[in-house]
């Protein structure tokens, strides 16, 4: 393996060893979270702590982080490598430039959006980190697999980050609104996501045989994937 096929192995590992044990710690609390207000309002009391909705609370703005840094690393990896196997710099600089910028934009987007009050501001940064993954979403070399989006990991990740974004804006109000009309909404597209993250784990298998290393890659895009077939080697001289 090369270092661009290592480098290609990051946004994967991170979601291994970091957001997917994240995102069933959150799910857990969740539901511990559900089961005591339940409780509560059944009987006065439960046996499970208060703590848990303090836990779910803070592991799920950690999650909403990790899983709009993951898709940035993911969208990273191929857009620098279409930079530096096109050489962009020396064609396109502005769009280089731009890129660059954006990526800046959504990191910036999503800190503003954890440091925001009111629901205009939540609105505003929140509408920004979600347009910012998209707009890097559609730049060249992401291998977005449009012709089987309902199958496509860039768009479940998307997604599923999108939906995160908007969980996230969406906690203060959660704890003001006495109607639980948030607290539905939250519960329902958190539900969601959670699907999207396990077509996640999914597709991105899926992906990951698919990929070919670095070396490979001149002869494995010969083939014609739609027929499922390869050209002949030529057969070597003996």
């Amino acid at each position: 393996m090369e270092l661009a096929d290592f480098l290609g192995l990051i946004h994967p590992a991170i979601a291994v060893f970091f957001v997917f044990p994240l995102i069933g710690m959150v799910v857990n609390f969740a539901w511990s979270t559900r089961q005591r207000r339940l409780q509560t309002l059944d009987s006065g009391k439960s046996k499970i702590p208060a703590v848990v909705g303090v836990e779910h609370r803070r592991l799920g703005n950690w999650l909403t982080g990790a899983v709009v840094g993951l898709a940035l690393v993911g969208l990273s990896y191929p857009i620098g490598k279409n930079i530096i196997k096109n050489q962009l710099w020396n064609k396109e600089i502005f769009q280089v430039i731009f890129i660059l910028l954006m990526f800046a934009a959504t990191i910036a987007s999503l800190v503003l959006l954890y440091r925001a009050k009111e629901a205009l501001w939540r609105g505003v940064f929140a509408t920004l980190t979600g347009a910012g993954l998209v707009i890097l979403g559609c730049q060249d070399g992401v291998f977005r697999r449009t012709n089987e989006w309902y199958w496509s990991h860039y768009y479940f990740g998307i997604a599923a980050a999108l939906l995160m974004v908007f969980s996230l804006a969406i906690v203060p109000d959660i704890y003001k609104d006495r109607s639980n009309r948030w607290r539905i909404v939250h519960t329902i597209l958190n539900s969601i996501a959670l699907l999207l993250f396990i077509g996640q784990g999914m597709t991105g298998t899926r992906d990951l045989l698919e990929i070919p290393l670095s070396w490979q890659e001149p002869y494995i895009y010969q083939c014609d994937f739609v027929k499922k077939a390869c050209p002949t080697p030529n057969p070597q001289p003996k």
